[in-house]
């Protein structure tokens, strides 16, 4: 086992490491940071008069009925439109389900108890991807619902887009600087002050990195209670299965004896067995 010492210096050379283009240093430098939100989302967007007016990391947005989801880079502008932007290095994880599914919560949670759908106002679902995903060579993929009209393809206009920003893109034009500056991980050589800035600070400034070790450190401890939580309710599983399949006692009995698993959790083991059987 490793000691405190030689963890802290792994966390002190990854912290060097880490990119933009990493997802928790992505959130950690643009948590409350209006400045460099608004400029990622005006290149991306191609518009100079976007004002950001606030900026929320690590957003949970709740869904009682299923899945839920936590958005990287919740951000609003002056007009009251709505940017989710997130960081995608694994293109499976950027399909068009996962963008579909980030903007239906996004757009259930921006509509307040008693307004009206027609109130929504313009939602922007924007992943960066560490590939080209959509494998076109373009710098940025904006992603439209259009309406058939006349065997033509009339833009539907609700107001909803997803954008895909190539995070390979390495054009003489800003989405080119700005992509590479995502994938640089040494501030001194980033094109933009605004990332820069940020980056800098949890690299080399005394208090930032002392932020960010106390951050990689609370991902590992938070990392092996997981897995220590995991592998008790595998072994809890695996102690019910044998009790179920003895035929020995009721899965009342079962629940006192193992607290991790409910009755409706032997329930479904019980029918799961008995249609193997």
């Amino acid at each position: 086992m490793k000691s405190q010492e030689e963890l802290h210096q792994e966390d002190l050379e990854r912290i060097q490491k880490l990119r933009y283009m990493d997802d928790d240093f992505f959130t950690v430098c643009l948590a409350d940071n209006i400045e460099a939100v608004q400029l990622i989302l005006r290149i991306v967007l191609q518009n100079d008069n976007l004002t950001v007016t606030s900026v929320r990391t690590q957003e949970k947005l709740k869904n009682l009925q299923g899945r839920s989801a936590i958005l990287d880079v919740h951000a609003v502008d002056g007009d009251g439109k709505h940017y989710d932007c997130e960081i995608q290095r694994a293109d499976a994880g950027a399909g068009a389900k996962r963008a579909r599914h980030n903007s239906s919560l996004l757009d259930a949670h921006i509509l307040r108890p008693g307004e009206e759908p027609e109130d929504l106002p313009e939602s922007y679902v924007i992943f960066i991807t560490e590939n080209d995903v959509m494998q076109g060579g373009e710098a940025v993929y904006p992603v439209e619902r259009y309406v058939k009209i006349g065997g033509k393809n009339v833009l539907f206009g609700d107001g909803s887009h997803i954008l895909y920003v190539n995070g390979k893109y390495r054009g003489e034009d800003a989405v080119g600087m700005l992509m590479e500056d995502f994938s640089c991980a040494d501030p001194d050589q980033m094109n933009f002050e605004a990332l820069a800035e940020k980056a800098g600070y949890f690299k080399k400034d005394e208090k930032g990195v002392k932020k960010m070790c106390k951050m990689l450190e609370d991902m590992r401890n938070e990392a092996a209670e997981e897995a220590a939580q995991e592998a008790a309710l595998s072994t809890a599983r695996e102690n019910a299965d044998r009790l179920i399949r003895k035929g020995q006692m009721s899965l009342e009995d079962i629940a006192d004896c193992i607290p991790l698993l409910s009755l409706d959790d032997l329930k479904k083991m019980e029918a799961e067995i008995m249609s193997l059987a």
